[in-house]
């Protein structure tokens, strides 16, 4: 079951995180101070437990999710990010449900707005997966503290009956499920 997005994690779930992350690959965690920080400059207020895990235990990860360099620290993009524009993640993110674009007649995959909105509102980078797929972690809007993954192809949460946090996300990886099963 997922966390509100304001719920600061357990110390089960703390655990979980802890011990998902090696301490050899991580990189220093941020503090409050500077995640605070962070939050004023973007007008946004992190989901929990992500918040919880950046400010105490580590901002990013060498080895971890995202299959393509790991855990990206806060506010960094991986090297493939599609340049659609200025990140605004504390503007609503402006799904509701999955949209595969590949397959909407309306949409010019060439400059349509409504993908860069996907790409740059309401949410932060949490890594990359085979260099076109990113997964994101919803930072404003009604999906707020859900895990997406926008590829060239489309947007969606991840397919399954209950929406994924950033908790989830990182125990459905290191138990080794796999993420569409």
């Amino acid at each position: 079951m997922m966390l509100t997005p304001d719920q600061r994690p357990d110390d089960t779930g703390l655990d979980l995180l802890r011990g998902a992350f090696p301490p050899e690959w991580r990189e220093p965690a941020l503090g409050y101070e500077a995640v605070g920080t962070w939050e004023s400059e973007n007008g946004v207020k992190l989901p929990e437990p992500y918040r919880t895990f950046v400010a105490e235990v580590s901002n990013g990860c060498g080895l971890g999710p995202a299959e393509d360099g790991g855990l990206q620290p806060l506010g960094w993009l991986p090297s493939g990010w599609p340049g659609l524009g200025t990140r605004q993640p504390g503007r609503p993110f402006p799904l509701q449900e999955a949209w595969p674009w590949e397959d909407d007649d309306s949409v010019d995959t060439e400059g349509d707005q409504r993908i860069d909105a996907v790409h740059n509102h309401g949410s932060i980078v949490l890594g990359a997966e085979d260099g076109q797929s990113f997964w994101l972690l919803v930072t404003a809007g009604a999906r707020r503290g859900e895990v997406w993954l926008v590829a060239d192809v489309g947007a969606g949460p991840v397919q399954t009956d209950e929406p994924w946090g950033f908790l989830e996300w990182v125990q459905r990886w290191q138990s080794g499920q796999g993420w569409w099963v």
